[in-house]
């Protein structure tokens, strides 16, 4: 709760959204998360909840000349939920619908935090791996959220309920659990996965790395099979109830993690029963192994074969890119390597892990558990005898205990995703805290370390349950100590968010557009003025849609040498009324020549050297967007420029073309 009252404080401060108009509070809602929070504006708008629920299921007023399942597509449920919530408990009297939307996501943030807290004590057993763990997340904020930057983003409403998903795993693979214990975990962990899974389109993946991580589990036969058979059960029944839900989402059926689930649980019917230990046992296991990967193969082919989808090309071409598979010119995919969050992490970032101390205390305490898992593997193939029920401190075996393993094995999963991509990091390092924090409270972590260096000068046990109290004692007193007062800075720092050519711009348009008029320009723009204006808009800042990422390509020809009649004739084959040019694009310097948009646009349509060897073609037109301006014709024949300001230069697209001399 303190952390979502902190979120909320740090927000005012920085938007001043007590002080600002509905308008200059909206234009803070930026890309797509001005699309989010405009669905849910036209859900409280709605006559009753059923018509809203079909205005967005039949969505044409969005984006010209194209009707949207905007709920499936977009994975609008925490709209829908709010704006239910909103006007069932009353709060429309007492609350404006920004604050309640976004005091929603702070206290969702708020139950993160706690899932991760709780997950850590579950771990180590004591409270002061949890505080650690809360400390580090809210240090490293930076890198362990996006919550500050863009609110309504999808991930910070599933995020939430996939940590408790894996607080409720953590307890339910302990070996010493109770059954009331065990049934309360089974539940929690079936409700967290598949609300997870409704709110947001990716989820399936994650949950597919952590099937992978159980799946390693089992076949080191570090856990009870028939429990890690309960949570593949439970991953089969919220994908197709979310199937069902989802307007029969062909993407969950034709997802890694059903093909993976279900070769699982193949292979198990076809596995025989021989003893333990025994060199058949282990040819068997690899056996399981193979068969495991190549059902899961063959079952996805088929599945996509079968099942009619919708194809996520661009993904795999920019995987493709991306790995030095291929090379291509293509406008879309070269802007997505350029983008900061699929770039490979940066010094910055290992840099800020290390000054709050995380990463070297992580770096320690995972490679202890790896090793330690490393040698009961071996024991466990060797002897063929099971776990112990119990660990105790004496034993000095972390590698024992099911549900470390399973983080341990996670959060190398996760890492190495990090590793390549470095948006992936906010997946990575909630974890990185959690388990950093849980080592070194751990009196078995440290029990294990001693027993490897055979201590004898000092009792092992009293040194371990002394340095799992001391050592995250100091560890949060100089954290205090050092960012403590940098926290309470930025509570006290009043910013700015001062925007005032936008809010001229959506000003104007409410004012002086024909309410059917049809707006081009950039995506981000766009889904401003979709928010803003409630205009129909020719594209949305969406990446999951082949068709919208063509739409965004097109539009973006306004920054290209392309001549007047050619943009003229993209811009009303989407039906679009005026065009919207940013001086921010057009005259962009950029950090990295290459990665600008009108770089890129050069490239894909050949009127730059990419390559040595291929051939130069130059345009006979100027830059457009520098040539509209100058009111010459053709230019004037096919625009007329109706608004400007220092940023944005809005031009209404002639219906009968003028030629001029």
């Amino acid at each position: 709760m303190m952390y979502a009252l902190y979120l909320s404080a740090y927000h005012e401060r920085k938007f001043w959204f007590s002080n600002r108009q509905e308008l200059e509070r909206e234009i803070t809602f930026q890309g797509d998360s001005a699309i989010y929070y405009s669905y849910y504006k036209d859900m409280l708008k709605a006559p009753s909840f059923e018509r809203g629920v079909y205005e967005l299921t039949h969505n044409n007023k969005t984006v010209s000349l194209k009707t949207i399942n905007a709920v499936q597509q977009m994975s609008l449920y925490p709209e829908l939920i709010a704006s239910v919530l909103y006007q069932a408990t009353g709060s429309n009297e007492i609350i404006e619908p920004v604050y309640f939307y976004i005091g929603i996501v702070f206290g969702l943030q708020g139950i993160y935090v706690t899932a991760l807290f709780v997950t850590s004590w579950l771990m180590s057993g004591t409270w002061l791996a949890g505080m650690l763990t809360v400390a580090w997340f809210i240090i490293n904020r930076v890198d362990t959220t996006r919550i500050e930057y863009s609110i309504p983003l999808r991930e910070n409403w599933a995020l939430p309920y996939f940590a408790c998903q894996v607080a409720a795993l953590t307890g339910y693979l302990k070996s010493n659990l109770n059954s009331y214990g065990e049934r309360f975990c089974y539940l929690l962990m079936s409700a967290s996965t598949y609300t997870f899974m409704m709110m947001w389109e990716y989820s399936h993946y994650l949950l597919f790395l952590q099937a992978i991580s159980l799946f390693l589990l089992d076949s080191f036969s570090l856990e009870q099979s028939d429990k890690v058979h309960e949570v593949y059960k439970i991953y089969i029944f919220s994908l197709f109830l979310g199937y069902l839900l989802q307007f029969e989402n062909s993407a969950l059926l034709v997802s890694p993690l059903l093909s993976f689930v279900i070769a699982l649980m193949l292979a198990k019917c076809l596995q025989l029963n021989v003893k333990k230990g025994t060199f058949v046992a282990k040819i068997m296991k690899v056996i399981n192994f193979y068969l495991v990967c190549t059902l899961t193969v063959t079952l996805n082919i088929i599945m996509k074969m079968f099942v009619p989808h919708k194809e996520n090309g661009h993904m795999l071409k920019f995987l493709e890119v991306k790995f030095g598979l291929n090379m291509t010119k293509n406008f879309t995919m070269n802007w997505l390597l350029c983008q900061e969050s699929l770039q490979a992490p940066s010094q910055e970032f290992f840099l800020r892990l290390t000054q709050s101390s995380l990463l070297p205390f992580y770096i320690l305490v995972l490679i202890t558990c790896f090793l330690s898992m490393i040698q009961v593997i071996f024991r466990r193939i060797n002897s063929g005898k099971s776990l112990k029920e119990t660990v105790t401190l004496e034993d000095g075996q972390i590698g024992e205990r099911p549900e470390i393993i399973y983080h341990v094995i996670h959060t190398i999963l996760l890492g190495s995703l990090a590793m390549i991509i470095e948006g992936l990091k906010y997946l990575w390092t909630p974890y990185v805290c959690m388990l950093a924090a849980f080592g070194v409270c751990s009196p078995e972590l440290w029990m294990t370390l001693f027993k490897w260096l055979r201590l004898r000068t000092v009792h092992p046990v009293l040194l371990a349950l002394i340095l799992s109290m001391a050592v995250p004692t100091i560890i949060g007193l100089s954290l205090w100590k050092e960012f403590f007062p940098r926290l309470m800075t930025e509570l006290m720092e009043l910013q700015e968010f001062y925007d005032p050519d936008t809010v001229e711009l959506m000003t104007w348009i409410k004012r002086q557009a024909p309410v059917a008029a049809v707006f081009a320009g950039s995506p981000q723009l766009m889904g401003v003025i979709k928010l803003c204006t409630g205009w129909m808009v020719t594209s949305l800042p969406l990446y999951n849609d082949d068709d919208l990422l063509k739409r965004n390509e097109n539009i973006y020809q306004i920054y290209s040498k392309r001549s007047a009649e050619d943009i003229y004739k993209i811009l009303t084959s989407y039906k679009a009324n005026y065009l919207i040019v940013e001086d921010a694009i057009c005259s962009e310097v950029g950090p990295v020549r290459g990665c600008r948009v009108k770089d890129l646009l050069d490239i894909a349509n050949g009127h730059v050297v990419c390559e040595e060897g291929d051939k130069i073609t130059y345009s006979k037109h100027g830059r457009f967007c520098h040539e509209v301006k100058i009111n010459y014709s053709p230019y004037v024949n096919y625009f007329t420029r109706v608004y400007w300001n220092r940023s944005y230069f809005v031009y209404k697209i002639n219906t009968v073309i003028s030629f001029q001399s």
